[in-house]
């Protein structure tokens, strides 16, 4: 078992300590956020044949040659195509067809002409200017070449993804089963909601803190329950959560206090502790273990504290289980908008907004970052990396960090 490892370390040992989650088939229309567990390749071109992307006439562009509006060049017209119907009539010299957006070009024809460019009656079209080879053309495979590999597995399907499915007639893609988290809060001090507020007490906003973040990155949040400090009452709700859930987030009890229960409790049912504490700043104290390959995510009980820890520690083993491609947050250099005065003897993580301000991605840090304050992490998506070492940081500090 490590001690205090540093963030990148503790990160690695639950990434390599959790596998994807297995996989199912659903109706495309279910399928909004939810992750694709295979690659998609195009089977058809898209769009599958060469189209108008105009209502108009189709025609040799050769026959428009030398057309203007002193020498205009009237065609005449031999049928109308509409969308969805093919055209029964090739284009010859001198001939046009009359053609509605997204109806297949007719053969022999090789650019189109908008309605309100030409003049026409029911059996002619005039032209004003000439036309090039293609001009005005949507050509097979233009959006989609068919063996092209469109989605990759492990991306979110998104709009543009579902509709790319649709298009290629995917009815029922396959995807990843939404992980189920299970959290469990423990302290004698915590109140479930709806009740009244004793003295010494506090409400458990841990417990909807998590659930929101573990919604929020593809995973399913269950609730179960409250164990107070009770080695066994702890050690109970992780058995129960282990037979239910595809992972675990406890909060409090993980310090080295008198209270702090979770580790024994761990140990109880059984769960491999892989490291206790991390050298960060906020959200030190946690103990992470395993078993059955399933992931034991012990958590500060301060409430910022466990946000930060869960982002920088537990989220991308928690996104790979939900087969995330994306579960390592990409690094990005982040400008300090305003300065922190504190020193970061440790490596310390700082919460805030970004804005794109003066060419720059800044990020605005809430006034108060402290370990028990989780109103400052309202409407915060961003995290900056402050190295271990570092003083007191002024505005413009430039500064590595990840998206949340």
């Amino acid at each position: 078992m490590l001690k205090n490892p540093d963030y990148i370390t503790a990160r690695q040992l639950l990434l390599d300590a959790v596998h994807e989650i297995e996989t199912e088939h659903i109706p495309l229309e279910n399928s909004s956020g939810r992750i694709l567990a295979e690659d998609i390749i195009a089977a058809d071109n898209i769009p599958p044949f060469d189209r108008s992307p105009y209502d108009g006439y189709a025609f040799r562009s050769a026959d428009s040659d030398g057309a203007s509006k002193a020498t205009p060049v009237t065609l005449r017209v031999i049928e109308y195509v509409a969308a969805g119907m093919v055209s029964a009539l090739p284009c010859t010299k001198g001939m046009a067809t009359k053609i509605a957006t997204g109806a297949p070009i007719p053969g022999g024809a090789d650019a189109v002409v908008m309605f309100e460019n030409t003049t026409f009656t029911d059996d002619t079209v005039t032209l004003f200017a000439p036309a090039k080879p293609g001009e005005n053309i949507i050509f097979a495979g233009e959006d989609v070449r068919k063996g092209e590999t469109l989605v990759r597995t492990g991306t979110r399907i998104d709009p543009g993804v579902a509709g790319t499915l649709a298009a290629q007639g995917f009815a029922e893609p396959k995807v990843y089963r939404v992980p189920k988290i299970g959290i469990i809060s423990t302290g004698n001090e915590v109140a479930e909601l709806g009740a009244p507020l004793a003295a010494g007490k506090i409400y458990d906003s841990n417990r909807y803190t998590l659930a929101a973040a573990v919604n929020e990155i593809g995973c399913e949040s269950v609730y179960l329950g409250l164990a107070g400090d009770s080695a066994d009452g702890i050690c109970q709700l992780l058995i129960n959560g282990l037979a239910s859930c595809d992972a675990l987030i406890s909060t409090g009890g993980v310090s080295v206090g008198e209270y702090d229960l979770v580790p024994e409790a761990m140990e109880s049912a059984g769960i491999q502790v892989l490291f206790r504490g991390a050298s960060i700043k906020p959200g030190m104290a946690c103990t992470y273990g395993k078993k059955d390959g399933k992931l034991i995510c012990g958590l500060s009980g301060n409430p910022a504290s466990s946000l930060t820890n869960f982002h920088a520690i537990a989220a991308p083993a928690l996104k790979k289980l939900a087969g995330r491609a994306d579960a390592v947050p990409e690094e990005i250099t982040i400008t300090l908008k305003n300065g922190f005065k504190k020193k970061s003897p440790g490596t310390r993580f700082l919460r805030g907004v970004l804005e794109f301000s003066e060419g720059k991605t800044m990020l605005n840090l809430p006034r108060d970052q402290g370990n028990i304050v989780i109103s400052s992490a309202i409407g915060c998506d961003a995290m900056a990396i402050v190295p271990a070492g570092s003083g007191p940081l002024a505005a413009g500090t430039e500064l590595k960090g990840f998206k949340l």
